[in-house]
């Protein structure tokens, strides 16, 4: 095991994805949706940031749970949540943010839990970390960190308000 990002890195990490969002907008609105769960964390981090600046931006979150196609591979049965998207969907600009992007196999299923919202005239993807080795193809325009992985490590990502502390580390399997 070996620490990938410190608690000033990660830090460092979500300013640059704010920083990135903030520009692409060019003063329009930006809907942020967080993942459940980590992505939310890294999404009300990035909301703040770009409140800061002046930035018109909407948040919510989303629980994919049961959009999922890997149920047989998780390690325990998903627990719902809600999904909280207070704004009008069709026709905005969504910036889908987690923490970190592997396959891209959860962010097909946060396509398709968005979509059951209503139509977006633009959905970009936000995550903190870039493993690489995807499946499908996906791609996130805003990237906090990228990190140099084999295919068989784990990338645990520790945030403070969900973890009790600030870390990302890769487990070699």
């Amino acid at each position: 095991m070996r620490t990938a990002l410190d608690p000033s890195a990660i830090s460092a990490a979500i300013t640059r994805l704010a920083d990135q969002i903030f520009l692409a907008a060019d003063g329009n609105e930006i809907d942020l949706v967080g993942i459940r769960s980590r992505g939310d964390e890294v999404s009300e981090r990035v909301f703040e940031l770009m409140k800061a600046k002046g930035a018109k931006v909407r948040l919510g979150v989303l629980d994919i749970s049961l959009y999922r196609d890997d149920y047989e591979h998780l390690s325990s049965n998903p627990t719902l949540q809600s999904s909280e998207i207070d704004f009008p969907v069709d026709g905005s600009h969504v910036v889908l943010v987690d923490d970190v992007i592997f396959t891209g196999r959860t962010i097909r299923a946060a396509l398709d839990a968005l979509f059951d919202y209503g139509r977006p005239a633009k959905v970009d993807l936000a995550v903190l970390i870039d493993r690489g080795h995807r499946e499908i193809p996906i791609e996130p325009r805003f990237v906090g960190e990228t990190l140099e992985t084999d295919r068989m490590d784990r990338v645990d990502v520790s945030l403070q308000k969900t973890d009790g502390e600030e870390s990302v580390v890769i487990i070699t399997q």
